[in-house]
């Protein structure tokens, strides 16, 4: 049986100073349209009115000897904006809390800097949370309201070493991961000289849109209600730890070769998702009769027919929900987990997305049910990483904080990453309180090696597999 990989602190000891110029805003660099375009009933969603930042790391590239990267991508974002002009504008609230965006033309904040620090410096393996992070994706003030300001926020910091990072902050409610590797690629493209994107964005966020008259025809665990008596284990938020998980070839296979024969080809976010969520509900001490959820990010791009238009680069996902008491979750066998979470995904189809439309409709845009949820999210097939402004790709792309929304401890992604061996695999960023970490990495480590754990509090035996 091979050993686990002990799970590793994030290097947030390395401290650097930055110095930025004036935010400034980058308009689109020819006329635009002046109107306005209403977001689809996905999009705007109480659940993903908030921000989302992103990071990409570059090496210097002799290639580029004399060119100068925020020029670059400065020159590049305004030509980008011609064709993606509603990143340009501002959103507003109509009737029923319907979001529109009225496409100004005043464009979005762009943050020249630059950091006495070189990407050596970073270690080794890139990942989240990243030192100094802040610095690097300054909070404008005033800037990161959902509601009449910028869409986009981009700081670009040039480095000791002449390599340099890109960070931008997204209002979610535009766009989802696919959408906005989409602009980044384009805004790539035109930094290497193209007179267009490769692939033109399309709107049409009519095709998202709820039913006249909207009907619910599927089952919405996500959405809800939650009551006021309501009480379930959740992570303090003060004395946190933190801690990158990285799943390799071996941990995956080590884990799959428990399941069973219906579930051996299950997926990897299958896998690693049951797991990190059964492993997190031991950690956390949480009470047998209490109900535990995991939300699994489900992209939904490719359950449609006719498919979208390759250039949609709206939101189209689902916050698809499995749910079981804390005790079924952790007396069962791994597999128990792994099938309610395989249900979860399979359950998202084309109706399955319309049904959430006409439900955001009738109930008002709800926000999905947070108490006792843990929200996943998969990155690894996002291409962040491939996004190339005329240095090569990126030695990291994808998410700035390990974790999606402002609460810690609460959600987590899985982002494709290297090992110190090299090897390809899957890190898995993951907050706890400092105590409950430790049982977690115990737990993990005791799960890849196909022991027993018995947790006196909880007074259940936890068989690992």
């Amino acid at each position: 049986m091979a050993p686990t990989q002990t799970p590793t602190p994030t290097p947030t000891s390395l401290v650097f100073k930055v110095r930025r110029c004036k935010p400034e805003l980058v308009a689109p660099a020819k006329p635009t349209p002046h109107e306005f375009k209403q977001l689809s009933d996905i999009d705007d969603q109480e659940g993903l009115r908030f921000q989302i930042p992103l990071i990409q790391f570059y090496k210097y590239d002799p290639i580029m000897k004399g060119r100068d990267p925020v020029r670059v991508i400065r020159e590049a974002l305004a030509k980008t904006l011609v064709f993606y002009y509603p990143f340009a504008g501002r959103l507003r609230e109509g009737t029923g809390q319907k979001l529109v965006v009225e496409c100004t033309g005043e464009g979005i904040i762009f943050i020249e800097a630059d950091a006495d620090v070189t990407l050596e410096q970073f270690g080794d393996s890139l990942q989240p949370p990243f030192p100094c992070w802040e610095e690097l994706l300054f909070d404008v003030p005033g800037s990161g309201g959902i509601l009449n300001c910028p869409l986009l926020l981009i700081q670009v910091t040039r480095l000791k070493c002449d390599g340099f990072i890109f960070a931008l902050r997204l209002n979610h409610t535009m766009s989802d991961a696919p959408g906005v590797v989409q602009f980044m690629m384009a805004v790539g493209e035109m930094a290497r000289g193209a007179s267009a994107p490769s692939i033109l964005p399309v709107w049409q966020r009519h095709l998202l849109q709820a039913r006249d008259p909207p009907h619910v025809t599927c089952t919405h665990r996500e959405y809800d209600e939650m009551v006021a008596d309501t009480i379930v284990s959740i992570p303090v938020i003060d004395n946190m730890a933190h801690r990158a998980i990285f799943f390799g070839p071996t941990e995956v296979s080590t884990l799959r070769r428990f399941m069973p024969h219906h579930l051996k080809q299950c997926s990897t976010f299958e896998l690693l998702t049951a797991c990190i969520w059964r492993c997190r509900t031991i950690a956390l001490h949480t009470k047998p009769h209490e109900v535990v959820r995991v939300l699994c990010i489900v992209n939904a791009r490719d359950k449609f027919n006719p498919p979208l238009p390759s250039g949609y680069y709206g939101n189209v996902f689902a916050f698809s929900v499995a749910l079981t008491t804390a005790g079924k979750l952790c007396e069962n066998p791994l597999g128990y987990a792994v099938e309610l979470v395989k249900k979860a995904k399979d359950n998202v189809t084309e109706e399955y997305m319309q049904s959430v439309s006409d439900l955001m409709v009738i109930k008002g845009r709800p926000h999905f049910y947070g108490v006792g949820s843990y929200v996943v999210s998969s990155v690894a097939r996002a291409r962040f990483g491939e996004v190339d402004y005329g240095w090569g790709k990126s030695i990291y792309g994808g998410p700035a904080k390990g974790e999606v929304g402002a609460i810690p401890g609460v959600s987590c992604f899985q982002i494709p990453g290297k090992n110190s061996k090299g090897e390809n695999g899957i890190m898995v960023p993951i907050s706890l309180p400092v105590q409950a970490m430790e049982r977690f990495v115990k737990q993990l480590d005791c799960l890849l090696k196909d022991q027993q754990v018995t947790d006196k509090k909880s007074k259940f035996i936890v068989s690992s597999l």
